[in-house]
């Protein structure tokens, strides 16, 4: 008997946060590879904002999630079967395998990870796209210098826990707004000067009193109120580093901003980013990251579910409850 994996497909597109009814997980037999392609076995699975607006049915950066479609995913696994010339047994690997036990590849945006240097989960984490994220995001987009005030939405995040530990790296002065108080104290533990609770007072209030000569770079993880805040608090020549917009994401009518009169009087700019434009040069920022974490300059830290493909949309739905510090991360 041929062996079977599960897979979790899209089975409709919600309105608001996804439930039960979104998806359907089915089961079928582990494909055999084709020449020019290889099999991964899954270990570990990203969780990650984006995906809420991968199943909507409109246009972005990548085509949407169809209905009937293993829900699109990166992830880590071993090369169990291989037909590839650059890809033997047991490599580690990383791509887009989506939300199943085991996934058919070419190649395409598949890289080779060391376990060695790093587990899995880190690989999806400060080493994985969000490290890359925050990398390019913050000095390409953000064009940080030394001795500015910078400030992150979602800090206690994957990309923003990151982003703030790279500023103060660069000699910045840095205030992370993050919701509950155990999320806030992270923050301070890992470097940030100020910690902003967003949950539990006026978050525009709080910022300006954390940064009452004002910002010279915000990055932007969350958007709605959050961004509002931000965008009255900028320093002349600010620059507003947009990432995305989680408190928008599961909302029927989301809500934009309102003070981009801001921009004008402060000339400062703000500019959206797709990591994806960085790929060629994601080795530069693996390899500034990694000796971060090793010399103890940066600390990488991942909330890892159990539970397999079944658990996912459970574990989707608590990303948006906020239940992770770092970067959520399902098990296989």
């Amino acid at each position: 008997m041929s062996a079977r994996t599960t897979q979790l497909r899209l089975a409709r597109r919600p309105q608001g946060f996804p439930d039960e009814h979104t998806w359907e997980v089915t089961e079928t037999e582990v494909p055999s590879p084709a020449q020019g392609q290889f099999v991964v076995a899954v270990d570990h699975i990203s969780l990650e904002p984006a995906m809420r607006g991968w199943i909507r049915d409109v246009r972005s950066y990548w085509p949407p999630v169809g209905i009937g479609e293993v829900m699109r995913a990166h992830a880590t696994g071993t090369v169990t079967e291989s037909r590839h010339s650059g890809y033997a047994v047991g490599d580690a690997v990383s791509g887009h395998f989506g939300v199943a036990e085991h996934a058919l590849s070419d190649g395409n945006g598949v890289v080779r990870i060391d376990t060695g240097l790093a587990g899995p989960p880190t690989w999806l984490g400060a080493l994985g796209l969000p490290g890359m994220t925050a990398w390019f995001g913050l000095f390409d987009v953000g064009r940080i210098q030394h001795g500015e005030t910078v400030v992150v939405s979602g800090a206690a995040g994957a990309v923003g826990s990151v982003v703030g530990q790279l500023a103060k790296a660069r000699g910045c002065r840095v205030v992370g707004i993050a919701g509950g108080p155990k999320k806030c104290a992270w923050l301070k533990e890992i470097g940030f000067d100020e910690a902003i609770d967003y949950k539990a007072h006026d978050p525009l209030k709080q910022l300006q009193e954390a940064v009452p000569e004002g910002i010279d770079v915000f990055f932007d993880n969350v958007g709605g109120g959050i961004l509002d805040a931000g965008l009255a608090n900028l320093r002349r020549g600010a620059r507003v580093v947009i990432c995305g917009a989680v408190a928008n994401y599961n909302a029927e009518k989301p809500e934009g901003p309102r003070r981009l009169m801001s921009l004008i009087v402060c000339r400062a700019s703000m500019t959206g980013f797709l990591v994806l434009d960085y790929e060629d040069r994601y080795p530069e920022a693996i390899e500034g990251i990694s000796e971060m974490i090793h010399s103890g300059r940066l600390q990488a830290r991942e909330t890892v579910v159990s539970g397999g493909v079944q658990a996912f949309p459970e574990a989707l739905l608590g990303l948006f409850r906020g239940i992770n510090t770092g970067k959520l991360v399902l098990e296989v």
